[in-house]
């Protein structure tokens, strides 16, 4: 674990390789669990260690190429070790939307708060939870293992006028294309309430 006189965080990031050639391959590690340490991502987006956020992007965006996912419980991972976290939502925030238009029809593309570009589709499926206190949707798009990033609610409303209804098992349902995938908010119906 930590060398005598290191901090978690230095800790935990001389275990990294130094390589930086895209994503460290966090799913061939398994290492040891080390135990939770005190680091939060908040449903804003905000890493906090020791309450305290993380100012520094670069390290923010480092620790979030370790992040994994094992059941419910989320874990930073190295080669020599595993710590738990606390995610409030989920680890990321879909914070941009780039809409283009190709051979197979609409593409959305997505920013990530960690500056991750996500093209919406085959494999990045896009889904829409209800809430049960108001009955709103809260929108997620999945980035990867097993990591999804909740979609601010400008794009929510950008991802909203770009729908449509299509019929789905007897049913009218309004959602959104991309890639060639249809990916249904609520019934159509519920939907046009609202409008």
């Amino acid at each position: 674990m930590a060398k005598a006189g290191q901090g978690g965080l230095e800790a935990l990031t001389a275990g990294l390789p130094r390589e930086n050639k895209g994503l460290p391959p966090v799913e061939q590690w398994n290492p040891p669990f080390c135990g939770d340490i005190d680091m939060r991502i908040a449903a804003d987006g905000t890493w906090f260690y020791q309450k305290t956020p993380i100012g520094r992007q670069s390290l923010v965006k480092l620790f979030a190429s370790i992040l994994k996912r094992e059941g419910e419980k989320y874990v930073l991972v190295t080669p020599v070790e595993k710590v738990g976290l606390v995610v409030d939502d989920a680890p990321f925030l879909a914070v941009e939307l780039k809409v283009d238009h190709g051979a197979e029809g609409q593409i959305l593309t997505f920013r990530t708060n960690v500056d991750d570009w996500v093209v919406a589709g085959p494999g990045h499926a896009l889904r829409f939870e209800q809430q049960a206190d108001t009955g709103g949707l809260k929108p997620y798009l999945h980035v990867r293992r097993d990591l999804w990033a909740k979609v601010t609610r400008a794009l929510f409303y950008d991802l909203v006028g770009l729908g449509e209804e299509r019929e789905i098992g007897g049913i009218a349902m309004f959602g959104v294309v991309s890639q060639g995938e249809f990916f249904a908010m609520a019934e159509a119906s519920a939907v046009r309430e609202f409008a």
